[in-house]
Formats: structure tokens, C-alpha cells, sequence
């Protein structure tokens, strides 16, 4: 079985290591430009559309993370009838939880002010947020959305849900398709968004989408920075009608140092931290998949590339 690899930023030898570990049978080669040598499967993340552009011999292509949208840009350079398989879960869903969780209860026990009032050396307690009145809405209601929901439940925080199909869960007010959007963010507080990025979401929340929300409301973004037009979310926290932000995508990464998200006091940024790929676990996951497949089975993380996820 050969297998060629390409993940852009990564470093390659831990994640050929832990592959190697789980399929030790397998001839498994670092993808450079040029290679056009037979290979059964394809281990990607960001990878250039000449790796994948006229390949006739794949079985499968691996995304090395739940995110697939740098993938499907690829557009005609992805092999027909190729399946585009991604990473379920792998680890990431708790450290996602872990992230909401924690930038929810940063602004709601109102830590982020508190930390502005120690700049300026003041002692001043603050009023508490009333927890009946601070409601969360997550928006995609995915794998990751729901262990995010999962997470928050404990708190006893009012809990909402926006899917494109209809979804029922447990202690979640569901919402979904076009007509729900707009109930949905109205009656949300605190926006998580956990979305894929497709041509359908791209600039979904732009200035009259993000005036929906609750005056006072916050932004946690996890999913990708396009889904959010910059500008329209710094205005709002400018005027006062979304009180901050915490972000961790963007449109550009890293974030321009001319950016101006990095001034705004109300913006927390952090460097796509939210939930990293374990590699142990995705490369066993993964092996485990090609196994599967070997033997004429299904398996899980199937990308419906019409959809875009």
C-alpha cells in the first residue's frame, strides 16, 4: 500500500512516526512537488492542488483535521469520485468545550473588566450578570457543537441551537434553516459559532445579522474567520451594541500586525488554538478508517462535497 502526505506548516516527521506506528505495512512518502508515482491514499492538510490535480489511482483522500473547506477549494483539481474523508472528533471536541467554556465564563463573571479595571489600578466590583438573561446560542450543531453544548450544560446557562436541517437535543431550544437564523440569533446573548465554512456561511454574519443579537451580546468565533465581516463586528463593539469578542480564526493568518482587531481592548485573539489535532489519535483513527475501507466497509467522517462538509 503506498500513501503520500502533505500538511502544510506541520512538521513532518512527528506525524509520519505516529502513521508509521499504526501502519507499519504501508510505504508512506512526504508528497513533493513532481511526485506523480502511484499512491493508494492521500494524507492531507492544506495541501497545493497539484498533489491531488489528475489522480486517477486514489482510494481515498484523509483531511488531517474536521475542517475540509481548504480541501474542496481545490474545486477541479480534486479527483472525481474520489471520497474526502475527515478526522471525527480525535481529541478536539473536549479542548473546544474547554475553549467555549471558558471565554463564557470569562465575560459572564465579567473577568475581562475586571482585568481592564486592574490596568488602571481601580477596585470597583461590578455588578453580576444575571444568568436568566444570558443566553447561549451555538451555531452549527455538528459533532463539535454538541460537545461544546455538552460542556456548557452544567452551568445552567439557557441553551440554543441553529442547524440547517432540524436537530432535537436535550435542554437545547433548536432552531434551523433560513427562517430559524434570524429567532435564533435575537433571542442569543452569547454567539459561539462552530460552522463549516462554505460558499452558504461565507460573510453570513455581516452587520445585519450581528445587530440580531441582544444588545450587550458576545462573539466567540472557533469555525473561520470568513464567516465574519471584520469590519461590520468591529463597528458593533465601536457603538456598544456587541460588548467583545473572543476570536480565534481569521480571515488572514497569522492576523495582520496592521489589523485592526489587535487595538480593540474588547477583541481577545488567540492563534488557532482552540482545538489542535492530536496526532496520535488521528493517525490511529485514520489507520483504523483505511483498514475499513480495505475491506469493502463504510466508514464515519464521509464529506458530502456538495454541501461542503
Amino acid at each position: 500500500m503506498n500513501i503520500i502526505y502533505y500538511a502544510s506548516g506541520a512538521d513532518p516527521e512527528v506525524w509520519l512516526k505516529a502513521f508509521r506506528a499504526y501502519l507499519p505495512d504501508a510505504q508512506i512518502r512526504i508528497w513533493e512537488e513532481g511526485d506523480d508515482a502511484p499512491a493508494d491514499y492521500a494524507l492531507v492538510w492544506k495541501p497545493p492542488a497539484a498533489m491531488l490535480r489528475g489522480r486517477t489511482d486514489l482510494k481515498a483522500i484523509f483531511n488531517l483535521g474536521a475542517g475540509v473547506d481548504a480541501v474542496l477549494q481545490l474545486g477541479d483539481a480534486l479527483p472525481q469520485g474520489v471520497p474526502l474523508i475527515r478526522v471525527d472528533d480525535a481529541g478536539m471536541g473536549v479542548q473546544m468545550a474547554e475553549y467555549v467554556s471558558h471565554a463564557v465564563l470569562r465575560h459572564f463573571r465579567r473577568f475581562d473588566e475586571y482585568e481592564m479595571l486592574q490596568d488602571q489600578q481601580q477596585w470597583r466590583p461590578l455588578p453580576q450578570h444575571r444568568k436568566d438573561d444570558f443566553s447561549i446560542g451555538v451555531l452549527g450543531l455538528g459533532a463539535l457543537g454538541n460537545r461544546i453544548l455538552d460542556g456548557l450544560k452544567v452551568f445552567g446557562f439557557p441553551l440554543l441551537g441553529w442547524s440547517r436541517s432540524p436537530k432535537q437535543i436535550d435542554g437545547v431550544q433548536c432552531f434551523h434553516g433560513d427562517a430559524g437564523l434570524d429567532s435564533f440569533l435575537q433571542q442569543t446573548k452569547v454567539l459561539v459559532l462552530i460552522l463549516p465554512l462554505t460558499t452558504e456561511t461565507e460573510n453570513l454574519l455581516d452587520e445585519s445579522k450581528l445587530s440580531q443579537l441582544k444588545k450587550g451580546a458576545y462573539v466567540i468565533n472557533v469555525a473561520r474567520g470568513a464567516h465574519i465581516v471584520d469590519a461590520d463586528l468591529l463597528k458593533l463593539i465601536q457603538n456598544g451594541h456587541i460588548a467583545g469578542a473572543t476570536l480565534d480564526v481569521f480571515r488572514e493568518e497569522p492576523l495582520p500586525l496592521a489589523h485592526p482587531f489587535w487595538s480593540e481592548k474588547r477583541i481577545h485573539i488567540t492563534p488557532h488554538i482552540s482545538a489542535l489535532t492530536v496526532r496520535d489519535e488521528s493517525a490511529k483513527q485514520i489507520a483504523g478508517k483505511i483498514a475499513a475501507l480495505e475491506r469493502g466497509e463504510k466508514v464515519a467522517g464521509l464529506v458530502d462535497q456538495l454541501k461542503g462538509y
